[in-house]
């Protein structure tokens, strides 16, 4: 049985971009699949699991529905983020040509970022739960005509041969992932760049969102995310949101205070290092 304190979770089916995510990250770990973000979160509350690598956006599909709404609910922090390039590989049974597939399975994100790949060989796209999940379908069905968009190891995963690799429509295709935990890690301050993540409530009054963003612009503070959704009576607004630095630098200390006087509720998230890939786009932007 594996060690809880060495296992992240995950959802979906072995093999999923998850899957790779957590080994890429935490190589020595144990990965356990979760049928559901929610169970993924469960089994870090419940201590059967250390962490959750949850996946949050992606460069061509967009931010991953609901997980913004879960995560303020899930009672635990954000300690680390990954970007992973996502490779989308054509499978099927051993022995099955282009010409024979007829229907070809997958997430919803996954056939949308394959587009070029359905028109070009006329086939029936077929929606599942998720990438790795159809791809053990596909195993399990042994039928020709049948083939799933999935990932390199859920081929090796599932006994699968890979007829397309990078069936992907666009060479930038990359999640972001957030790491999750029981417990903050906050690095202390100046030790390197941070990003920190938060939620707010602004109050029902007119420009509410203006004035309650305007210490994070006077103050020179970086937002690189925010999101919003309604609450169940479709009066106000949350607003998940993602800044540069940690929260003891004296100007994001002081967008915050100023955050507070325009909401009814904030609350972080989790500060955290920003990855490689972050630094290197803002770097770029920066030069050009």
């Amino acid at each position: 049985m594996a060690d809880p304190n060495n296992t992240i979770a995950f959802q979906g089916a072995p093999g999923a971009n998850s899957d790779m995510a957590c080994r890429a990250v935490y190589p020595e770990m144990e990965t356990r699949p979760c049928n559901a973000f929610e169970d993924a979160f469960e089994a870090v509350t419940s201590a059967r699991a250390k962490y959750a690598m949850i996946p949050i956006d992606n460069s061509v599909a967009g931010r991953v529905a609901d997980i913004h709404h879960l995560m303020p609910h899930s009672g635990l922090y954000i300690i680390g983020e990954h970007y992973q390039r996502v490779n989308h590989q054509l499978l099927a049974v051993p022995g099955t040509t282009i010409n024979d597939i007829t229907h070809v399975h997958s997430h919803i994100h996954a056939l949308n970022q394959c587009r070029k790949l359905i028109r070009e060989l006329g086939v029936q796209p077929v929606v599942h739960a998720d990438t790795a999940g159809a791809a053990r379908d596909i195993a399990e069905w042994s039928d020709k005509t049948q083939a799933a968009l999935s990932s390199s190891l859920a081929a090796g995963l599932y006994g699968l041969e890979t007829l397309r690799d990078e069936a992907e429509d666009a060479a930038h295709n990359t999640t972001r992932f957030v790491i999750m935990s029981r417990e903050p890690h906050v690095p202390s301050q100046g030790s390197t760049e941070m990003v920190t993540t938060f939620v707010f409530r602004v109050r029902n009054v007119p420009a509410s969102l203006y004035k309650a963003l305007g210490g994070f612009a006077t103050n020179g503070v970086n937002m690189t995310k925010l999101e919003s959704y309604v609450d169940e009576d479709f009066v106000a607004a949350q607003f998940y949101a993602d800044v540069e630095g940690h929260p003891e630098d004296m100007l994001l200390k002081l967008a915050l205070e100023e955050l507070q006087f325009f909401t009814h509720e904030v609350r972080i998230l989790g500060t955290y290092p920003a990855h490689p890939f972050r630094l290197a786009i803002a770097n770029g932007n920066r030069k050009g």
